[in-house]
């Protein structure tokens, strides 16, 4: 697949690294082996195999001596500086910030992300509901974009939320997203309904009954290859739950744009609503910021342009 500049910018955004790095080698058009020789003329010894792994998902750059080399990369392939490390993750870009002055050795390389129990309460529900439809944790899918429409309703409950979402391939042959649904306390999960719009069909559906939580399968249209996207539509219809006083959204990967847009009915409406970060389920929340609701839609939206793994939500107070 050749990879044009305004791929290559928009993947450098959205990731992962193997498909980044992919794109700015086709790019440039430099061949492995010319890539190893400009590296080793700035004294950075990799091989060829190890960046073919690189750039195909089967590995990823860990080690002080790999991370001096992708910051190596970003050089010799014209890229912004930090565009192919952020993609790593913070812990791994960090660890690049000291690799070129103190190299030195470290653990095996593997894929960065955050493990469902970091980000929702009842993550063993998920994984158990995921474990059941024979799925990996890892879909084999990365955002690139999304946006989540949450309705709120009379009673002050979560009466569904609706997604538009994008979604690229990093690796071949995936067929379909898994998406969760984690109702409000007092969720009846065998009564919530999933549907599915444009590109998808609605597959398996598991519910675990005492945590609120349903897992949908989404099966799309095709095949995707490695690289490619796939947009499609879908949402959960609920309305069981107690009042709601909050969103939130949690991130495993590095992804792209993320949208959440919060809609109250006019007989329910917050005096105050907030948005938020946390890196994780549990620890504290980080910058808080004023959302002022719309008159005429009656509405409140974040937009955050490359999200990070960690959590993102909306909280407002009906007192």
């Amino acid at each position: 697949m050749a990879h044009t500049e305004a791929d290559l910018a928009q993947i450098l955004r959205t990731g992962p690294f193997h498909l980044a790095l992919r794109a700015a080698l086709e790019a440039r058009g430099l061949p492995l082996h010319r890539v190893r020789h400009h590296l080793a003329h700035r004294g950075i010894r990799v091989g060829v195999t190890s960046l073919s792994y690189w750039q195909q998902g089967l590995r990823r750059p860990r080690r002080p001596e790999s991370l001096r080399a992708v910051r190596a990369l970003e050089e010799l392939l014209r890229l912004p500086d930090g565009s192919l490390l952020r993609l790593l993750g913070t812990g791994e870009a960090a660890a690049a910030r000291t690799a070129a002055a103190k190299p030195g050795t470290g653990g095996g390389e593997r894929f960065a992300s955050r493990p469902y129990r970091a980000l929702l309460e009842p993550s063993g529900a998920v994984e158990e509901l995921i474990a059941s439809l024979e799925s990996p944790l890892d879909g084999g899918l990365h955002t690139v974009g999304h946006h989540e429409l949450v309705r709120i309703g009379p009673g002050r409950e979560l009466t569904g939320r609706d997604s538009q979402h994008v979604v690229r391939a990093h690796r071949d042959g995936v067929d379909r997203y898994l998406a969760v649904h984690h109702g409000e306390v007092g969720c009846e999960a065998e009564r919530v309904e999933v549907w599915a719009g444009e590109n998808c069909r609605v597959g398996r559906i598991r519910r675990h009954p005492a945590a609120g939580v349903v897992v949908a399968e989404l099966l799309f249209d095709t095949r995707l290859r490695a690289g490619e996207t796939c947009f499609f539509g879908y949402g959960f219809v609920d309305g069981t739950g107690g009042p709601s006083g909050e969103y939130v959204r949690g991130f495993r990967f590095t992804g792209g744009q993320y949208v959440l847009h919060v809609r109250f009915d006019p007989a329910a409406l917050p005096v105050r609503c907030r948005r938020f970060a946390q890196s994780g389920a549990g620890a504290p929340r980080t910058g808080r910021t004023e959302l002022t609701l719309s008159g005429r839609h009656r509405s409140v939206h974040v937009v955050e342009q490359g999200v990070r793994p960690g959590m993102l939500g909306i909280e407002w107070d009906w007192e």
